[in-house]
């Protein structure tokens, strides 16, 4: 497979406490790259560090040849990187349909991806007139994952996209981010429920006190739950 994201040896603080220490990952065409670990390990500081968001001391961040470690945050989008955060972050007053020209114009993007992106959620297209914050919580996660995919991007970071969402609107997301897969778009996932992301994973990174500690194969870990109640503390 071809390496599309590239992280190596990655340090970041928050103020004097350093949160990231020396954090590598190599993130593949198509694949699901799962982040686990406990709360406060520093799985959301690594999508927020990729972003930008967080500046890195130390290391680097490389996108398909280009090194982005030095961007500014509103240019990594337009290199190509999506995130979703926790949260959601919608503009709660504005309609679907402006919400979604927001990520449409970031990249200079037009109708046939709006078109496309509305295709994998077919829900949005009936609520575009109305206020995102009267939405639900899982059509708001739906339209927080359409806007970012309004970028076309390569890579997609989404930050515990199921949380408080009902099995059924979870099954849609899962579903939604391995069809993105088949496209060709990598996606980077922090959850805590195991349960909603193992089916849907390509490889699992367990990351502990700032560190990518460990990557395997899905297989491996659905093999062998000992691993996960080691780095989670859960089954």
């Amino acid at each position: 497979m071809t390496a599309v994201l590239t992280i190596s040896g990655l340090d970041c603080y928050y103020g004097a406490v350093q949160v990231l220490r020396g954090f590598s990952l190599t993130l593949e065409r198509g694949e699901v790259h799962c982040l686990l670990g406990r709360n406060g390990a520093g799985k959301t500081t690594a999508l927020k560090a990729i972003m930008g968001l967080v500046p890195a001391r130390a290391g680097s961040i490389v996108l398909k040849g280009r090194e982005l470690t030095r961007l500014p945050p509103h240019e990594v989008p337009k290199a190509g990187i999506a995130y979703v955060p926790q949260g959601r972050r919608l503009f709660a007053e504005m309609t679907v349909a402006e919400n979604l020209e927001i990520g449409l114009m970031t990249r200079g993007k037009g109708d046939q991806t709006r078109e496309s992106v509305l295709e994998l959620f077919p829900l949005l297209r009936e609520r575009l007139r109305q206020r995102s914050g009267t939405l639900s919580g899982g059509e708001q996660q739906m339209l927080a994952m359409a806007r970012a995919l309004c970028l076309e991007p390569d890579v997609l970071l989404l930050d515990e996209p199921t949380e408080g969402l009902m099995p059924s609107m979870i099954a849609r997301i899962r579903e939604t981010v391995a069809t993105l897969g088949q496209r060709g778009v990598s996606t980077i996932l922090v959850e805590q429920r195991v349960d909603a992301v193992l089916p849907v994973a390509t490889r699992v990174t367990f990351v502990d006190t700032g560190r990518a500690r460990q990557t395997v194969a899905v297989e491996e870990v659905r093999a062998n739950p000992g691993m996960v109640m080691h780095y989670v503390g859960v089954t």
